[in-house]
Parts: C-alpha cells; sequence; structure tokens
C-alpha cells in the first residue's frame, strides 16, 4: 500500500546555530548555490511512489535547509541543505568514521557492523548534505533486531562488550535476558551524527525511524522479516559526561556545574524514560577541554520499552521547539 508523504512542516527557529567549523564546511558545499535570504528551517517531503512495488523505495524521505548569518567574522548567508537517504555500500566509510567509538577502544569486528547497517536499507537513514559530490555523511540512524542478527560475529562482540561493562548484577541479568531469550523483541537503536548537526534535524530523523519500523511490521516481503520488527524493547549505547567530584559535596558548594552532560539532547529524555541503565568509563576519549576539566568521559547504556516511544517523540518535539 502506498505511503503518504508527511505534510510539509514549518518550524519557527530562524537561526540555527552552527560552530565556525560547521559554517566553513557549509560554506564550501553551498558555494555553487543561490543565496537566500529565508532563515527558517524547512522540512520538505519528496513525494512517494505510487508503483505497486512501494516498499521498495524510500518513503517520504525528507530534505532540511538552514541558513545563517550571525559570525562577527563572517559575511553573507550560509546555506547546508540536509536531506535524508537509504542507506548503500557507497556510505561505508562515512558511518564507519561516526562509529570508531561505539564501544569505546575496544578491538572488534566493526566492518561488519556497519555493513548490518547499510545492508537494512528498508529501517535505517543516513543524513547528508544536498547534491555534496563528496558525498560526506553527517548522521545515521537504525535499529537492528538482537535475534536476527544474534550469530553474527559483530552482534556476539557488542553483547560481551556490555555484559563486561556493567557492574550492577540485576541488571546484568537484564541485559543478559535481552540477548538470550528476549532477543527476538529487542532492537539495538543505534545513532550518532557529527556534534554540529542542527538539533531541528532530530525529530524527524527519530519519527522517520519508528515510522519505518511500524510499516515495516506490514510490508515486509516475509513473516520471520515482518515478525523481526515488532520490537518491544530498545537497547541504546551512547555517551554523557559525568562530573568527577562528589555529588554531595558540589550540591553544598557554589558550581553551577551539571552532573551529568548529554551529548545528544534525546539521550535524556531515553534515560528518563528507561527501564534500566548503567554507565561505564569510557578509555578511547578522554576530556580535553578546560569546560570539561571537571567532567570524565562515560558510556551510557539504556534500555526502553517500545510502548515509551510515543512519549519520547512528543517531548523530543517540545525540547526542540523550545530550545
Amino acid at each position: 500500500m502506498p505511503r503518504k508523504p508527511t505534510r510539509r512542516t514549518q518550524f519557527q527557529k530562524p537561526h540555527p546555530t552552527f560552530s565556525r567549523l560547521a559554517r566553513s564546511m557549509a560554506l564550501t558545499t553551498s558555494a555553487r548555490k543561490a543565496k537566500q535570504q529565508n532563515n527558517d528551517l524547512t522540512v520538505h517531503t519528496k513525494a512517494a511512489s505510487n508503483s505497486t512495488d512501494d516498499y521498495d523505495t524510500k518513503k517520504s524521505k525528507r530534505k532540511e535547509s538552514h541558513s545563517s548569518s550571525e559570525d562577527e567574522d563572517f559575511e553573507g548567508v550560509v546555506q547546508a541543505d540536509f536531506a535524508f537517504f537509504d542507506p548503500k555500500p557507497d556510505d561505508f566509510h562515512g558511518v564507519k568514521v561516526l562509529l570508531q567509538a561505539y564501544l569505546d577502544n575496544k578491538e572488534w569486528d566493526l566492518s561488519s557492523f556497519v555493513d548490518l547497517i547499510l545492508q537494512q536499507t528498508t529501517v535505517g537513514t543516513v543524513i547528508k548534505i544536498e547534491d555534496d559530490k563528496d558525498n560526506g555523511i553527517y548522521g545515521f540512524i537504525s535499529a537492528l533486531n538482537l535475534h536476527r542478527y544474534k550469530d553474527c560475529k559483530c552482534m556476539m562482540e557488542v553483547k560481551e562488550f556490555l555484559l563486561k561493562m556493567c557492574q550492577d548484577n540485576d541488571i546484568k541479568e537484564n541485559l543478559k535476558s535481552y540477548f538470550g531469550e528476549k532477543a527476538a523483541g529487542v532492537g539495538l537503536l543505534v545513532s550518532q551524527y557529527v556534534v554540529n548537526l542542527p538539533p531541528q534535524l532530530l525529530p524527524p530523523l527519530y519519527d522517520g525511524l519508528f515510522d519505518e519500523i511500524l510499516w515495516a511490521t506490514e510490508d515486509e516481503p516475509t513473516k520471520e522479516l515482518r515478525k523481526s520488527f515488532c520490537f518491544k524493547y530498545y537497547i541504546l549505547v551512547s555517551k554523557v559526561y559525568k562530573h568527577k567530584g562528589n555529588q554531595k559535596k558540589k550540591a553544598s558548594s557554589s558550581s553551577n556545574e551539571e552532573d551529568v552532560i548529554y551529548l545528544k539532547p534525546e539521550d535524556e529524555i531515553f534515560h528518563n524514560l528507561s527501564a534500566w541503565s548503567f554507565r561505564f568509563p569510557m578509555r578511547s576519549q578522554q576530556v580535553t577541554t578546560n569546560e570539561l576539566k571537571n567532567y570524565q568521559s562515560m558510556g551510557l547504556v539504556m534500555a526502553v520499552e517500545a510502548s515509551r516511544v510515543s512519549s519520547f517523540k512528543q517531548q523530543l518535539h517540545s525540547l526542540i521547539e523550545e530550545s
């Protein structure tokens, strides 16, 4: 059944924030485009195919346009048109770079893990700049069924690593069950993107993922594949900064530093909605900036019930609209 494209939506966010590096990147990729004076973020939707084989084409891929001119050292308008695409083999190196520290400094079969993500084209998205000749990858998202890929070496290594990092016995038992008897209903939700990615892209990115999961339960060609997307739980592996100081001492001091800093805004929502979670110290990415000198890089593993997805999407939309 053909899918209807999402309606065109206007976000009232006139000045997305870009770092100087992001502005330079956007300028390079947009030099050949006409300058635009409109500073709004617009979500465009490409028309869905009316073919009877509709599921073989990407459904409702969206294009995001950003313009900015706020910089004392920069004159003119910089435009970066981000677009969502199906994963494909050419995206291998870009996705692999984004996943370099996914399991901290562990040596594992990351290449095969990337292959799993790129081979699953019906559920998954990569973010690129529209008409970018370099085909750079600025982010991606996917969800992999733990049972479907349980015999893959890379997935066994993910399981081994997470169990080793978990120090709480009760949580470890839950984690074992997710990779064991409950695995058929568990999706490993993998999402990575560059630090400077405009946050306005996040709601449509996650909306698209969960839409595709729903469509896959109806449209995949075999019963086995359709069932593999009937997720009851999601596991997420991410990264945060944890304050090194004693929380009680910090609370009594005049410091305004947060106990935990989330690198990705959606992680705080997932964390609050999680059924269980745990953190572990990371060795591969130590803090080097003066602003974060009192923080330590920590891995964050979260389990979120699929029934909380609706609440997650609502909270994410609200967070980005209010920011």
